[in-house]
């Protein structure tokens, strides 16, 4: 949230704020009477709240939906959808700044209307909402209650003062922006992504506090906007989870787009001389001042689970983890489930739209479907993309799985150097002497969409030897992957020759 008098503009009410305020926030919506009891009672409306409803609404379950802000949650408002939108329009502005690599001249005059690329985010976040608006999830059969939600009970949730009983619940109501413990921070003022796309202009000076995908995405956008960005990283490198080339590529690019990087740094205090934010940096033994216009942090989040009353529902609750679930999404109050961001690791809208479903079979139909049974890939948006599916290979080997990588990198794919991207990789792990896939990490521009065909891959058992043979259309990226699969099928090859030569056999085809 934003603190102090650092508030950015407030954002404008035109016509595509307005009708979004109308359809997701609904003012004038008047809630229904409550049912005797509800077959499925759901707190957040969010993407794992909303995927919930509509599917247990289908079933033909009497179903009730509470939101206590605006529907969509932080992936519509002020999460995926604006932040992706910012990137598109930052990509441009980047290619016309790097026209000649492709054989073009760099216009004369390259102005960025920031309002502009604003208001394209409000309509897209306007339209997109539309589906999720409040009366069209009504009209789905859904009971929709806008109000603070408390639990009163075991059995019963409390809107407005109005009592929801339930044979079953499901608590999806996200998480909030963790913000740093740097002295004078608050006082100086922050953005957050709550709070980041209501900007109107574009900070002169932005530093990003925080390597993560939140801040590694808006540092580089915003600094192809125009913006002159600092990014401050306690770590080593960006992206910790990552593989380690993978994000070395990241803070190359960074490089090139022209932001400051500042690594083993760690901010230590903040303050107001003559309204401009001073940030001191430690790196090492080494100090110095960096003055700002504003300051995003981007973290990571915190499971949103105050004021639930979670205890009178018998729900434990971990502060840093957020609700306590099993593999089934049960609660420790076996009639109370959770999904999405409350508490699931991996943060994402497809990872709680995925939870949700689970909780709807499980719940409702009597299923035992499992959380870790699923195959879930990731992808932080920057330029190049950095995605990821399965297992790492220091978490093969921490498992004591032996592990075979097979690396195609972009600047031997045809499509990569006709598009003058060539930074990056394919990267797939099998267990060794099979053609099993364990993991993938990719790199590339469009690496959020070749992701898939892996993942896609290992939810139906395909390994690499049935992939080598899948036919791709030339030129594309994804050849990368075919590529990788057929690599491995070359070495299993010479290992099978090799074999059958030492054993004195002949061969004749030893593919």
């Amino acid at each position: 949230m934003t603190h102090s008098d650092d508030a950015p503009p407030a954002m404008p009410q035109d016509a595509h704020e307005r009708d979004r305020i109308a359809e997701v926030g609904s003012r004038a919506w008047s809630n229904p009477r409550p049912a005797a009891c509800y077959q499925l009672v759901i707190v957040g409306a969010g993407p794992a709240g909303i995927a919930a409803a509509k599917m247990a609404a289908a079933l033909g379950a009497r179903v009730a939906l509470v939101e206590s802000n605006r529907t969509g949650g932080s992936c519509l408002n002020n999460g995926s959808v604006p932040s992706k939108t910012i990137i598109r329009t930052a990509q441009l502005y980047a290619e016309m700044r790097d026209a000649k690599r492709y054989g073009g001249q760099i216009p004369d005059d390259i102005n960025v209307d920031f309002p502009a690329v604003m208001e394209r985010v409000r309509r897209i976040r306007t339209h997109l909402g539309a589906g999720d608006s409040v009366c069209r999830l009504a009209t789905a059969g859904i009971d929709m209650f806008l109000g603070e939600a408390c639990f009163s009970g075991p059995g019963t949730l409390m809107v407005n003062g109005e009592a929801l009983r339930f044979e079953r619940a499901l608590v999806a109501t996200g998480a909030r922006p963790k913000v740093p413990s740097i002295p004078g921070l608050t006082e100086a003022g922050y953005l957050t992504n709550e709070n980041v796309f209501d900007l109107t202009e574009l900070p002169r000076r932005l530093m990003v506090i925080g390597g993560g995908p939140l801040g590694c995405e808006l540092a580089q956008a915003l600094c192809r906007l125009g913006a002159q960005v600092t990014i401050v990283q306690d770590l080593p490198l960006f992206l910790g989870k990552e593989e380690r080339d993978a994000a070395q590529i990241l803070s190359d690019a960074f490089a090139r787009d022209g932001i400051h990087i500042r690594l083993n740094t760690i901010a230590t205090a903040v303050r107001v001389d003559a309204g401009v934010k001073q940030v001191d940096l430690l790196s090492d033994d080494y100090r110095n001042t960096v003055p700002v216009d504003a300051i995003l942090t981007g973290v990571g989040h915190s499971p949103y689970v105050d004021g639930l009353g979670l205890e009178a529902a018998g729900i434990d609750v971990d502060a840093a983890d957020g609700i306590r679930v099993d593999d089934f999404l049960r609660t420790s109050n076996p009639r109370i489930y959770a999904a999405g961001d409350v508490c699931l690791a991996h943060k994402y809208t497809h990872t709680a739209e995925a939870a949700a479903r689970i909780v709807v079979r499980n719940a409702l139909l009597g299923g035992h479907e499992r959380l870790s049974a699923l195959v879930v890939p990731w992808c932080t948006f920057t330029d190049p993309e950095i995605a990821h599916v399965g297992l790492y290979v220091r978490e093969a080997n921490h498992m004591d799985i032996p592990v075979k990588t097979f690396t195609i990198p972009m600047h031997e794919v045809d499509r990569a150097v006709i598009d003058s991207e060539e930074n990056g990789f394919v990267k797939i792990h099998v267990r060794e002497r099979t053609d099993k896939i364990l993991g993938a990490t990719i790199v590339a521009r469009d690496a959020g969409d070749m992701i898939n065909e892996i993942t896609l891959a290992m939810v139906a058992g395909i390994g690499l030897r049935t992939l080598a043979k899948v036919i791709h259309a030339y030129p594309t990226r994804a050849a990368a992957i075919q590529q990788a699969a057929q690599a491995y099928c070359r070495t299993a090859s010479l290992q099978a020759y090799r074999k059958d030569v030492g054993a004195g056999r002949c061969v004749e085809d030893a593919g």
